[in-house]
């Protein structure tokens, strides 16, 4: 049985883009996001040179898109149209951030078309054009500098939508790249998880080593040894990184002048 893809149902929306190259970039981002319809409202040059070479291997993308003269033809079939605003408006409108504009795409997709539009690089879009739309959705930006590229926001609110959709996945149960990274004792490691024994064990003869080359006094320890146990906790260490790091420090050792500590069981397996 074939998965239900909403991405198939929803569309980005350029309008007048008066940079060709910044086509070819949307639909770069498009792409790194799993969606795949791009229409273009009367935009300046397309297609062109420029806008091929920016979409670095998203060429389909662009072989496929949709140009229109209007808006209004762009989003005629929709259910659902979001459009981007940076700036208030002198009657106010439902905005959302790029997370509801994800959620709620992701909702309307499986019953009629969703449109993301986004406007001019100068000036965005006008009021008349984010009049046809049921939501302004507004990207939290630094206030101090506030302008994003346009393939730079598209990249933004397909980011959202590519991960609304992982997350249902997850929630479904299917395996998806948000699965927590694996570590020494999940299924699939390939060494066991080093004991507390062995990492206490390569604690001592790590502090060992820091002494034997005056690194470290027992007498005034400081943090010295929490925080490098802090450390390499934090890495989950597996038995073969133990024997690694353990080996390290003997070598060092050996440099130094001094005595192998290592259990005789170890130093028999060299």
């Amino acid at each position: 049985m074939t998965q239900y893809d909403p991405h198939a149902h929803i569309r980005i929306v350029l309008v007048e883009t008066s940079h060709s190259g910044n086509i070819g970039a949307a639909a770069r981002a498009m792409k790194n996001m799993g969606l795949s319809n791009l229409y273009l409202v009367n935009p300046a040059s397309f297609p062109d040179e420029a806008s091929y070479a920016r979409s670095s291997g998203a060429s389909e993308i662009l072989d496929r898109a949709t140009v229109v003269d209007t808006l209004d033809e762009a989003i005629a079939d929709c259910a659902l149209v979001m459009g981007t605003s940076a700036r208030g408006r002198k009657v106010p409108w439902p905005v959302i951030p790029p997370t509801d504009c994800a959620e709620r795409a992701a909702e309307q997709a499986g019953n009629g078309e969703v449109a993301l539009v986004f406007g001019r690089e100068n000036s965005g879009l006008s009021n008349e054009e984010l009049q046809r739309c049921h939501y302004h959705i507004h990207i939290p930006s630094n206030p101090d500098y506030s302008s994003l590229n346009l393939a730079m926001a598209v990249q933004v609110i397909c980011y959202e939508v590519r991960m609304h959709h992982l997350k249902r996945l997850d929630a479904q149960g299917e395996e998806t790249a948000l699965r927590p990274v694996l570590q020494p004792g999940d299924e699939g490691w390939d060494i066991k998880a080093a004991s507390v024994n062995d990492v206490e064990g390569f604690f001592g003869h790590l502090e060992d080593v820091l002494v034997d080359i005056d690194f470290h006094r027992r007498e005034n320890p400081r943090q010295l040894m929490t925080r490098l146990r802090r450390l390499f906790q934090r890495a989950h260490l597996d038995q073969m990184e133990i024997n690694i790091l353990r080996g390290i420090l003997t070598a060092v050792q050996k440099s130094a002048g001094g005595a192998d500590r290592r259990p005789e069981a170890e130093q028999e397996q060299e």
